[in-house]
């Protein structure tokens, strides 16, 4: 999920690619003809991942299945979605697994990019989270195996609260914090001396911003039969937008600190609160500063809701080898020691319940006391509050939209008025599809 989040400047060409080759109709029409091969031989694995990511679950795979081989290639995150389009499009047979940024599925299911894995509906139901089950299904179809999961936390610095005399959240999520108490309790934390209340890790992202609207009852901004309505102006999403700007005008948050710049200046002391993901708890614990971590707050009288998601796989439709592509791909989700296994080379949540059951003590013992109990917090989370990004084949052209709107905002820009303009934007842009 965090690296994801990094390259929001390949959405417009991956857009403008896009428009060129879907329709809302029928998904896997003109479908390219590929086999199911003899199930051995060698799987091809694309994605953006350093190869030490996955060598670990392509050595496992290998050890219970020795007549497969699995060839990982990398692309650059930047140009992985312009590089799908390309090589997809032209239903090249050497791509056979390929990882799919999960919003992006339904656009890559409508164009024909991915085949139907609906067969597998029952077991990775049973596998994973709801919200996990849900974001790789278009027009009822499966089109991907889940393989990582994500949630977000508010993470405290405690000299800083104690020194405002400031109470330290529970990290019970029954107990959780509105954000209404953390404005002002961040304020306090201000007037005794921290430079800034309150900082979100990615400031413009709509995977991390979309919980504020979805807890004002604004819904995730997208509706419709077809999901493709926009509903970025409602009561909710105006409510939660001036509660963010207004965070930024009055000094509670900083501006002109972006993107993943955002950390540090937590761990240098400078922040109160900071809302971040699992992936901080292993860097924080390197770190001086004296920190605890809480359920991500929500607004009073709302629903309480966190962020999800993250990476799935899918098969290519012109693979020659669909049979042991499909073997690896259920090793990889299915299996609770494959599914570890994409998860031992760096911080993430793997998106298999049982593999998650065994990974969080291990996340939450990095942390040492710092982070005792964020186990059972991102359990409940994963199951309890997960709001999952809209599955909409506009959704690369409303996330790069609404992203700038955002940046806008903290910037000063009135909200409706800039929110009106994105709506407007939006349908712009979904009126080619």
């Amino acid at each position: 999920m965090k690296r994801k989040l990094l390259a929001a400047t390949s959405l417009l060409a991956a857009g403008t690619l896009f428009l060129a080759g879907c329709s809302t109709s029928s998904p896997n029409s003109g479908t390219a003809n590929g086999s199911e091969g003899s199930g051995t031989g060698t799987v091809n694995l694309l994605g953006p991942e350093d190869p030490a990511t996955f060598a670990p679950v392509i050595a496992a795979f290998k050890a219970k299945n020795p007549d497969i081989s699995v060839k990982y290639s990398q692309v650059p995150f930047d140009q992985l979605n312009p590089t799908l389009q390309q090589r997809l499009g032209a239903k090249d047979d050497t791509i056979d697994v390929y990882t799919v940024d999960q919003p992006r599925l339904s656009q890559l299911a409508a164009q024909g990019f991915l085949e139907d894995l609906s067969s597998l509906k029952g077991q990775t139901k049973a596998a994973v989270p709801d919200a996990q089950y849900s974001v790789n299904l278009y027009q009822d179809k499966l089109w991907a195996l889940p393989i990582w999961n994500s949630t977000q936390l508010m993470f405290f610095n405690k000299k800083a609260l104690d020194a405002a005399g400031v109470k330290h959240p529970s990290i019970d999520p029954a107990q959780r914090m509105t954000w209404e108490q953390v404005v002002k309790d961040g304020k306090a934390v201000q007037a005794a001396g921290t430079q800034f209340g309150l900082l979100f890790e990615q400031v413009e992202a709509y995977y991390q911003l979309q919980p504020l609207a979805e807890s004002a009852g604004g819904g995730s901004g997208i509706t419709g039969d077809k999901m493709l309505t926009t509903d970025i102006t409602n009561p909710g999403w105006e409510k939660a937008m001036q509660w963010y700007a207004d965070t930024f005008s009055s000094g509670l948050s900083p501006r002109g600190v972006g993107g993943f710049q955002t950390s540090p200046v937590f761990t240098s002391g400078k922040v109160a609160y900071f809302i971040g993901g699992p992936w901080d708890i292993g860097n924080f614990a390197k770190s001086s500063i004296d920190w605890g971590v809480a359920p991500m707050p929500y607004f009073a009288g709302g629903s309480q809701a966190t962020p999800t998601g993250s990476w799935s796989w899918g098969i290519n439709p012109a693979s020659k080898n669909k049979a042991a592509a499909k073997k690896f791909l259920e090793f990889a989700s299915f299996d609770p020691a494959g599914n570890l296994a994409t998860t031992e080379a760096q911080t993430i949540i793997p998106a298999n319940t049982a593999a998650t059951a065994q990974y969080l003590p291990k996340l939450e013992a990095l942390g040492g006391d710092k982070s005792k109990g964020v186990g059972s917090l991102i359990a409940h989370e994963n199951t309890e509050t997960a709001k999952p990004r809209p599955v909409s084949i506009g959704y690369i052209q409303f996330e790069e939209i609404i992203g700038k709107a955002f940046a806008d905002i903290r910037n000063g820009s009135p909200v409706s008025e800039r929110l009106k303009q994105a709506a407007q934007q939006i349908n712009d842009a979904w009126k080619q599809l």
